[in-house]
């Protein structure tokens, strides 16, 4: 029984005993082993049995998500920024909507062909068929249409979403993109999405109103972590960043429409009163905002009192652009690995052009796996499983360059003269040119004995011409040393000269 002051209330018997059991269990536990004196103490034991764990979906459960999360009627609940913030940042902020556009434009006109997944195996007509699919997925735009519009919900939600249509018959006919901030995961009691029955619940007007399975609506999020539903979009990464930045650009707006700093300050005489200014200040802002003629009222003469005139001060305009804009640029460019050149300070060329390749290796690899196994799904859905999208070497814009890329694949003879002239659009070589290009044979020059082939004299045979005679010197006879030739040819052939006769030599090189 437990007393108060003037009052007393008895306690339950079942209590006490459960709270001492309770307390001798803990005291067990905290004791243990004598030999572990202050030691860990043995674990709690575990609420479920392993068979009732694997019965209700515990065991290997992914995340310890909220009871109930399937209640949700809106798409990310819970979360501290939602679907419409992160749209909102990405529309209303220049520097990044431009950086996610040039991203999407560096993906979408990258050339690409459907092959097999077998490297053995050679394009075929179920290839063409498939790569006349992707031409119009949802049979109404274009292959780089749709692929902005899911780059686009990949860029600032995390959350494409591919609606795969079906006729009556349940044959595939299209796949259609859907605005991936409708839909809703479904999970099951482990935390990932369902093998069978509702994977997704697409949420119009507030209320659920559509449910789709896996094979339904291809779902395709890149960056999922083990402790979330939803994806983390570049845009979420760099929230923080793109706040200041919104504001900064606020702040600059507001220089040019309002301001806050006056373009000068006049002193007044000490004597005027409030009024008094104000009747001035009214005069003078008349003056210069009159509708009629306005311009040509400013630029005339104005008569002020002398207290005016001695007291006049200028006002500094505020920088509009310093080093903090540049880091801005800098986080953002980082963030989706564009190349940050012109948004910040002049570097030199070699500078500027390595950190655009870096920029397009960077960026470009991880946004083209995601497309290639987007594809490979939509492929998979549409029968084509041994099939995938393969990107192609673009077309080199720079004259230099591309002559640099040829002459090399010529040269180690990975490409034939006439495959290099059909990348620059032009005809094979004709039998004339290849003639032309063709260096002629080497000519041995005449030895010892040999007929002379200038012309015959007026009068003069060309049988009875004989050959001259070396005339007699003092000095002793030396042999003459070989001729060498060096012919301009893939392989090095030297040409000797010895005894009136040729001889080769296969240099190696």
């Amino acid at each position: 029984m437990a007393r108060t002051e003037g009052t007393s209330t008895q306690l339950d018997a079942g209590l006490v005993a459960r709270v001492a059991a309770g307390m001798g269990a803990f005291a067990q536990a905290w004791r243990g082993n004598r030999a572990q004196w202050f030691g860990p103490g043995e674990p709690i034991a575990p609420v479920l049995e392993p068979e009732q764990a694997q019965a209700a979906g515990v065991a290997g459960r992914q995340m310890d998500y909220v009871t109930g999360l399937n209640l949700q009627t809106k798409p990310r609940t819970g979360y501290a920024i939602s679907f419409e913030t992160l749209r909102a940042l990405s529309e209303n902020f220049d520097l990044l909507r431009l950086v996610i556009e040039t991203r999407k434009d560096q993906v979408c006109t990258m050339p690409w062909a459907v092959t097999y997944r077998d490297p053995k195996k050679k394009p075929d007509a179920r290839c063409d068929k498939a790569a006349k699919l992707l031409r119009r997925p949802d049979g109404r735009h274009r292959w780089a249409s749709w692929l902005r519009m899911l780059l686009e919900d990949l860029f600032v939600l995390d959350a494409p979403a591919i609606y795969v249509r079906q006729n009556l018959g349940g044959e595939v006919f299209g796949f259609e993109a859907i605005d991936g901030a409708t839909i809703k995961p479904v999970i099951d009691p482990s935390g990932r999405a369902p093998l069978e029955g509702v994977a997704y619940q697409q949420v119009i007007k507030g209320l659920p109103a559509v449910d789709y399975t896996r094979e339904e609506l291809l779902y395709l999020p890149r960056n999922v972590r083990t402790h979330r539903v939803y994806g983390y979009s570049p845009v979420e990464q760099i929230i923080n960043t793109v706040n200041v930045a919104l504001r900064r650009q606020q702040f600059t707006l507001s220089y040019f429409t309002e301001g806050t700093v006056p373009d000068a300050l006049g002193g007044i005489p000490e004597t005027w009163t409030t009024e008094q200014i104000k009747q001035f200040q009214d005069y003078w802002d008349m003056l210069m905002t009159q509708d009629a003629d306005s311009n040509g009222q400013r630029r005339k003469l104005k008569f002020v009192p002398g207290e005016i005139a001695r007291n006049f001060k200028e006002t500094k305009a505020p920088p509009l652009k310093d080093q903090f804009d540049e880091w801005l640029a800098r986080v953002v460019c980082y963030c989706f690995s564009i190349d940050v050149t012109p948004f910040v300070a002049q570097v030199n060329r070699s500078v500027a052009e390595t950190n655009r390749a870096q920029s397009l290796a960077e960026g470009l690899g991880p946004t083209q796996q995601w497309v290639v196994e987007m594809v490979e799904d939509v492929l998979e859905r549409a029968g084509f499983d041994d099939l995938t999208l393969s990107w192609q070497e673009g077309e080199i814009i720079d004259p230099e360059q591309r002559q640099r890329v040829l002459c090399g694949y010529v040269a180690a003879k990975v490409m034939h003269p006439d495959e290099a002239r059909a990348k620059l659009a032009m005809d094979p070589l004709t039998p004339e040119q290849k003639a032309d290009m063709t260096p002629p044979p080497p000519v041995a020059p005449p030895g010892p004995g040999a007929e002379d082939d200038t012309e015959p004299k007026p009068g003069e045979k060309p049988g009875d011409k004989k050959p001259a005679k070396a005339e007699p010197t003092d000095e002793p006879t030396k042999a003459a040393a070989p001729a060498e030739v060096y012919v301009d040819a893939p392989v090095s052939v030297h040409l000797h000269m010895a005894d009136g006769q040729v001889q080769m030599v296969k240099a190696e090189g």
